[in-house]
């Protein structure tokens, strides 16, 4: 092994990257040096037959500071919460571990995960958002600062960063990876999402973390489709990203992945009802946000942001049995979804956003384009590689049959490669 191969030297340069963007990136809410180049040094002392069955190994990864790590402080972002010390690791951050990945540290999360931002700036612009609420995770991958990044998703706080940073977001299917040791925020919508700088890299962090937890293959590659879904949201998105979409789905119908417009629409509006999901997401969502942060708002709420307030209010004001109602008609949904999916379409097409990162940092974003797929708990990708004319990054969401997150995942590639062939050289 050489200087240049070794997990200290690539755990050097990573170390040097955030050096030199940290100031205006502000990704990172925990590192520790001597802790990362601890895990570099004993990874250089694998054999070369150890160091080939570890499918990540020296990957440098950032962990969202919602989920546990020993050797960092988890707080959550919220003051209620600083100098937590976790004794042990959360389970997907000792999957990391066991596949040889390097933990470089904690990445910045909004305020419990929810709606108030934290520091972290957009690396392609600083005066625009992230995204949230894998805020930090996004944008550390963005700017090459890691190979990749752990997120969570309640509602959009994978994909919408992941569409706003550029880079390749999943959130697979619920029970895929293992919450074990991530704060509780909506038990009935909590995600654990990926990020990476193309899919590939989302495919190989995937696979390393699911090696025993296979999931359905999906459908046959000859019969892979897509259906264009604009949803009943798209008054929302800005008219640069509309021409942006276009040009996208131009390229698809001419490659022959894109089924036909008009019928694929409306059949997928007839057995997606968004508004309706929306609404039982919202009530659901927060009734669980009220119950699982009862005790900070009761302790200080005064240290909450208002509009984590209003949900915790909102939340608690809403009764048991009508948490439950929403979750039964949900339930009927998701089976409803999950009967009349064709099994002629491997992916649903539709914006990751409703366009580039809003400037300023008051807010993350609209989260809708995300909602439909939390609630339902359908796999979903958001796919790199269109750019606005401002130059912030534009994304393509897929939603896929739950369950069926490989397929997913392939099909998510053959998009990227249309995208990156649109680019060009």
């Amino acid at each position: 092994m050489t200087a240049e191969t070794s997990a200290s030297a690539l755990a050097q340069a990573c170390l040097q990257r955030i050096q030199a963007l940290e100031p205006t990136v502000q990704a990172w809410a925990h590192l520790d040096v001597p802790v990362l180049m601890q895990q570099a040094q004993a990874l250089d002392r694998f054999s070369a037959d150890e160091r080939a069955a570890a499918p990540l190994w020296a990957w440098t990864v950032g962990i969202k500071d919602i989920i546990d790590t020993a050797d960092f402080p988890t707080e959550n972002g919220t003051s209620l919460h600083a100098g937590r010390r976790p004794p042990v690791d959360a389970a997907i951050v000792q999957a990391l571990k066991s596949a040889g990945a390097l933990v470089v540290g904690k990445t910045v999360t909004t305020e419990l995960a929810t709606y108030h931002p934290g520091k972290t700036r957009n690396p392609h612009n600083p005066a625009h958002t992230p995204g949230g609420s894998s805020s930090g995770s996004a944008a550390a991958v963005a700017c090459g600062m890691v190979d990749a990044a752990i997120g969570t998703q309640t509602n959009g706080s994978v994909i919408r960063p992941g569409a706003f940073c550029g880079v390749a977001a999943f959130k697979p299917s619920r029970h895929t990876l293992p919450r074990t040791g991530v704060l509780v925020q909506s038990p009935s919508f909590d995600t654990l999402g990926l990020f990476a700088r193309e899919v590939q890299g989302l495919v190989r962090l995937f696979e390393a973390l699911t090696v025993s937890r296979p999931t359905r293959a999906g459908h046959a590659e000859a019969t892979a489709s897509i259906a264009w879904w604009p949803t009943p949201y798209w008054s929302r998105t800005e008219p640069t990203a509309q021409t942006s979409w276009s040009q996208a789905l131009a390229a698809f119908r001419a490659s022959g992945l894109l089924q036909p417009d008009g019928a694929a629409t409306a059949h997928v509006d007839r057995w997606l009802p968004a508004e309706r999901i929306v609404n039982l997401h919202r009530l659901i969502m927060e009734a669980e946000i009220g119950r699982s942060f009862c005790s900070e708002f009761e302790r200080g709420a005064l240290q909450l942001s208002t509009s984590l307030q209003g949900q915790i209010t909102r939340g608690l004001a809403t009764s048991d049995e009508e948490r439950q109602e929403a979750l039964d008609a949900l339930a009927q949904l998701r089976a409803a979804v999950d009967a009349a999916w064709p099994t002629s379409l491997t992916a649903i097409a539709l914006p990751a956003s409703t366009g580039g990162a809003p400037r300023g940092l008051a807010s993350t974003g609209d989260p809708i384009f995300c909602t439909v797929g939390t609630a339902l708990d359908l796999p979903a990708v958001q796919v790199p590689g269109l750019k606005l004319p401002n130059g912030l990054p534009l994304g393509i969401q897929l939603l896929g049959r739950r369950g069926h997150d490989r397929a997913l995942l392939h099909q998510a590639q053959q998009v990227e490669r249309l995208l990156q062939d649109m680019r060009g050289p």
